[in-house]
C-alpha cells in the first residue's frame, strides 16, 4: 500500500507540472488536439497508478513526450497562420445577417436543436434578435445582436463614466496578500487602522478585504461558528 501511495504522489505532481505547462484552458475551451492530449495523459498515469507492476518510467517517459510535443505544437500554432488554422480550424458562421446557414451547420455536423440551445445560454431565446452567429473552434457559439437588440450601453446615451479599474485584494480568510498591499503603495499598519475604525481588531476575523481604485475599502466579517 504504501508503495501505491508514493507511486501516486509522484504522478499526481508530475501531471499537474504537465498540465501547468500546457497552460491555463478549461475543459470547454480545449482545442481538439488539446484535448486529445489531455486524455492520453490521464490515462497513461492511471495505468502505473493500478498497476505496481509497470515501472513508473514507463509512464513518466511518454507523459512528459507528451508535454513536449503539445508544447511544440503550441508554439506552432502561434507562429505559423497555417499550422493554426490546421490545428484549431476556423471559425464558422452560423447565422448571416440573422440568417441560418444550413450548409455551415451540416457541416460543422451541429443541429437545429443545439443551436437553439446555444442562443438560449447566450441570453437570446428568439433567433430573430441575432445579426451573427460565430461557431468558434472550441465549440463555443459567439453572438452578436442586432443593434437594436444590444444591451444599453452609457457611450449609446452619451453618459461619461469614470475609470474604475481592479479592486485589489487585500484580506483572503484572514491572510494579508501582501503583495496586493504593497502594489497600491499601503502599509499593513494603514490596513489595520481602517478595519479598527469597523470595530475590527484581529486580521484572522476578516474574509475578505479590498479596495478599489476610488480608494473605498470593502470588507466581510467571517461568520462565527456554529456548535
Amino acid at each position: 500500500m504504501f508503495i501505491v501511495m508514493i507511486r501516486t504522489i509522484i504522478l499526481y505532481v508530475l501531471v499537474f507540472f504537465v498540465m501547468r505547462m500546457m497552460g491555463k484552458r478549461q475543459i470547454g475551451q480545449l482545442q481538439p488536439y488539446e484535448l486529445a492530449v489531455a486524455i492520453m495523459i490521464s490515462a497513461l498515469a492511471a495505468i502505473p497508478m493500478e498497476d505496481i507492476s509497470i515501472p513508473l518510467i514507463n509512464s513518466m517517459v511518454p507523459i512528459l513526450l507528451l508535454m513536449i510535443m503539445q508544447v511544440l505544437v503550441s508554439l506552432a500554432s502561434l507562429k505559423f497562420r497555417g499550422a493554426r488554422a490546421y490545428l484549431c480550424g476556423k471559425p464558422s458562421i452560423v447565422i448571416n445577417n440573422g440568417k441560418i446557414e444550413e450548409a455551415e451547420l451540416r457541416n460543422l455536423r451541429v443541429n437545429l436543436n443545439d443551436l437553439l440551445e446555444q442562443l438560449r445560454l447566450g441570453g437570446y431565446p428568439n433567433i430573430a434578435d441575432v445579426e451573427f452567429g460565430i461557431m468558434e473552434t472550441n465549440g463555443q457559439l459567439s453572438i452578436v445582436p442586432k443593434s437594436q437588440k444590444r444591451p444599453l450601453q452609457p457611450e449609446d446615451l452619451k453618459v461619461p463614466t469614470p475609470y474604475e479599474g481592479l479592486c485589489q485584494t487585500l484580506v483572503v480568510d484572514g491572510q494579508i496578500d501582501y503583495e496586493n498591499l504593497e502594489q497600491v503603495g499601503l502599509s499593513e499598519g494603514w490596513l489595520r487602522q481602517e478595519l479598527a475604525k469597523f470595530g475590527i481588531t484581529r486580521i484572522k476575523d476578516v474574509l475578505l478585504a479590498s479596495l478599489d481604485t476610488q480608494g473605498r475599502l470593502y470588507y466581510q466579517k467571517k461568520e462565527p461558528l456554529q456548535r
